[in-house]
């Protein structure tokens, strides 16, 4: 048959690149509203659960007993469950319910009953229910800062960047495992160069993250990964209990911990059990909230090319988001993994938690360019930048980062970029040239940088791992070496681990290094002209985009 003209113009659109498979519920292929999934229900016997949506406790995996034993407030459970789950989801939307009132009746349902409630939403009422629903009152966003070379110099530099274009938190990961303790100390003054306050982590196998952290390298943790079913818990050499275990070691030693989750990962591991994606889900989000975590990343993530191909399946992602907020969680909403070809597409997903607003709308934005970004892309990265600012001057939205000029950006990065050369000098590490400085200082990613003598860069690590160096020997580095502010950053970063309240729910630093948190900063939405409005010093910042026509001048 003739094919017309158009079809084949469409065709070769980006859109048609993507991957995309009908409902198939046996293997997990179904986004919500599964039909195997269990019907809510709830038996207390002596302030025992001894059924958990239609399975009697005798039958419970550890997932069920986890979440019956430590996620769900037994007090409550009989009077939430009574209600139906339209009404929850209208109180979720209703201006007049509070969030407080809220957060309360969630307090008590199940998992099954959370994921009916969810199913009652659509999109745009997801948006509403996430606007309330938001732990801390104002949006954040968080940058990865990656590079394929592992540049312990271009990670400074970027960091610095990406700091003074607002993110209030940066993660970085390696290529190559051994250069982990070079990435965090380099992410760790870069992010300080730019902006004091922003947290960092290293995302690595567990035991070594912890043990960046335990040393000062870090300050936060985010890669706690939770699963919905028994089988795919258990390919991951982990319990919810081992999980609870490793969030309090986190904790005991002043670095926020934040779980990931997401839908998609137990159709990958061929053991989603039949169930939709967004009730397994949940079930990892109540395994989150019984481990004690104060957050989650979560959002599909690094699935989300699995929950993109389903119908439905983006509605789903704005569901987990909300149902991560509706349990009290602080919300980092993914949109960090490159999942279609379509811009259109790309763009879209994003709105749903640009508008609303999430405590963190990307749990990692690509602060460089996506041929950089070893976490497999990224949604949006450093190209889209200005794109970016000006949706958020276009709609009136904080979406977390601010316009600057290239001035700053170059002032920044030189900083961060001696910095660590500074450093790397007193701690008789690899010797980082003045060329390999003024190439971070003007890159774009790279491509553009000076190579590093790799075997040299692993063989110091070692014996700096060995020597025990620390946090504090990266104070006495910046201090000596004549960057005395940025040595005291450090050290009230540092502080931040004794203190400790920056294990608040939803908890970022401003720069006097004040915490601002869901505790602290809780979110007060409860309809028109309440809650977090962009106006004021912000949204002139905000407004204040490069190539700009100045009335002023006519």
């Amino acid at each position: 048959m003739k094919q017309s003209i158009r079809a084949k113009v469409l065709k070769e659109r980006p859109v048609n690149q993507d991957g995309f498979i009908n409902e198939w519920p046996e293997m997990g292929f179904i986004a919500m509203s599964g039909p195997y999934d269990p019907k809510p229900s709830v038996r207390i016997v002596n302030g025992c659960i001894t059924e958990l949506d239609g399975k009697k406790r005798e039958e419970f995996d550890f997932i069920d007993q986890f979440i019956a034993d430590h996620a769900i407030q037994i007090s409550q459970a009989e009077a939430s469950m009574q209600l139906t789950s339209l009404e929850i989801a209208r109180k979720i939307v209703d201006i007049n319910t509070s969030r407080k009132e809220v957060l309360k009746i969630v307090s008590g349902i199940t998992p099954a009953k959370m994921s009916e409630v969810i199913n009652y939403l659509n999109v745009v009422e997801m948006m509403m229910g996430m606007q309330k629903m938001r732990a801390r009152k104002t949006p954040s966003i968080q940058a990865h800062i990656t590079n394929l070379k592992d540049d312990p110099v271009q990670i400074a530099a970027d960091a610095a960047e990406g700091a003074l274009r607002g993110f209030r938190e940066e993660e970085t990961t390696v290529g190559v495992t051994r250069y982990a303790p070079f990435n965090a100390i380099a992410l760790l003054i870069g992010s300080q160069a730019g902006r004091k306050g922003v947290l960092t982590q290293c995302a690595v196998e567990e035991a070594t993250e912890l043990e960046l952290g335990i040393r000062g390298f870090t300050t936060y943790a985010e890669t706690i990964s939770v699963y919905g079913t028994e089988k795919v818990f258990i390919d991951g050499d982990d319990t919810p209990y081992s999980k609870a275990f490793l969030n309090a070691a986190y904790a005991s030693r002043g670095l926020k911990t934040r779980f990931t989750s997401g839908a998609g990962s137990e159709v990958l591991m061929g053991a989603a059990e039949k169930k939709s994606m967004l009730y397994l889900e949940v079930r990892c989000l109540y395994v989150t909230k019984g481990a004690g975590s104060q957050g989650v990343q979560n959002g599909s993530v690094s699935c989300i090319g699995v929950a993109a191909s389903v119908p439905a399946g983006i509605r789903e992602v704005m569901g987990e988001n909300l149902a991560a907020a509706l349990l009290g969680l602080e919300c980092a909403s993914s949109n960090d993994q490159s999942f279609t070809n379509s811009d259109l597409r790309r763009s879209a997903r994003t709105m749903l938690q640009f508008l609303p607003g999430t405590d963190f709308i990307f749990s990692g934005y690509a602060a460089e360019p996506n041929y950089d970004n070893l976490f497999a892309g990224s949604n949006f990265d450093a190209e889209d930048f200005d794109d970016y600012n000006v949706l958020q001057r276009d709609m009136q939205v904080d979406g977390g980062l601010r316009p600057v000029n290239d001035e700053e950006v170059i002032r920044v990065r030189r900083t961060a970029a001696k910095a660590i050369q500074a450093v790397f000098l007193y701690l008789g590490l690899p010797k980082i040239t003045d060329e390999q400085v003024e190439a971070a200082t003007y890159a774009h990613g790279s491509h553009d940088t000076e190579s590093r003598d790799a075997a040299a860069d692993l063989i110091a690590i070692e014996d700096m791992w060995k020597r025990g160096i620390t946090g504090v020997d990266l104070v006495k580095a910046l201090a000596e070496s004549g960057f005395e502010e940025l040595a005291e950053s450090i050290l009230n970063m540092l502080k931040q681990r004794v203190i400790g309240d920056y294990l608040q729910t939803s908890a970022i630093l401003d720069e006097t290094f004040k915490v601002c948190s869901g505790v602290n900063q809780p979110n007060d939405y409860a309809g028109p002209g309440t809650g977090y409005r962009l106006e004021g010093n912000r949204w002139e910042e905000i407004k204040a985009i490069p190539h700009i026509i100045d009335p002023d001048n006519f």
